[in-house]
């Protein structure tokens, strides 16, 4: 199939590599115009429709950016993937500093929360559109050890839930996904004993997944195809919380 999103405007946060990468190229094969904003813009080919925005999640000011950059450059917005977060050191909860604390807060859950907040009065001129969450399984169960990015990812599912209801009757459809263990540079922060074991109780081929198999999915939940879905959990983990 091709094509799913074609006529559609995207935006894309953490879109320099590892998932947000994917879902830019996913976006784009199915026909969708992007921005893709990350801390720093990469430069795309000029053929393409997609530009590189600088984009500091935590930050108002740069959201109104983002935006206007996509309605100046291809019309309001259809979709909005809040995926940009970090992890933190693996340090429990006694080892965890406010430091850390606050950025992990500020990245995955503030940054999703300002996105949806600036993102929704240009979907709200498209007259209909698909937000999707990036959360994690981490945001459902509970493994110990990174504290901060537990908190933020349950508070983007419940976050998700809650934007669901309320915009539903505008037809705004807000969902969340929920990846396991991925191939990208987040995982660098499992010790390689903990990623053996993260592999290793995953029943689906004791891998990590692709970052295009998230991606997939991400498309899924832009599309018409999931039109009767909102506030829901997509769980794409290999089986790892089916146990």
């Amino acid at each position: 199939m091709a094509e799913r999103l074609q006529g559609k405007v995207a935006l894309v946060t953490g879109a320099a590599r590892g998932i947000g990468a994917a879902i830019v190229d996913a976006f784009l094969a199915e026909g969708a115009s992007v921005v893709a904003g990350d801390l720093k813009s990469n430069d795309y080919e000029r053929d393409r429709p997609v530009v590189g925005q600088a984009l500091d999640v935590r930050d108002e000011f740069s959201w109104a950016e983002a935006v206007s950059t996509a309605e100046k450059t291809f019309g309001p917005l259809d979709i909005l993937v809040n995926n940009a977060g970090i992890a933190g050191p693996a340090t429990g909860l006694e080892g965890t500093d406010r430091e850390t604390w606050d950025a992990v807060i500020a990245t995955n859950l503030t940054g999703c929360w300002l996105g949806m907040k600036l993102a929704i009065p240009s979907i709200r001129r498209a007259g209909a559109g698909s937000i999707i969450n990036i959360s994690s399984i981490y945001g459902i169960v509970g493994t110990g050890m990174v504290p901060a990015y537990h908190a933020s990812k349950g508070g983007v599912r419940m976050l998700t839930k809650t934007a669901a209801i309320e915009y539903a009757p505008e037809r705004i459809r807000v969902n969340s996904i929920h990846p396991g263990g991925v191939d990208t540079p987040l995982v660098e922060i499992l010790p390689d004993p903990a990623l053996d074991t993260l592999k290793a109780m995953t029943p689906l081929g004791n891998r990590l997944a692709r970052p295009q198999e998230i991606a997939a999915a991400v498309v899924f939940l832009a599309s018409d195809e999931s039109s009767y879905m909102t506030g829901s959990e997509l769980v794409v983990d290999g089986g790892y919380t089916a146990g």
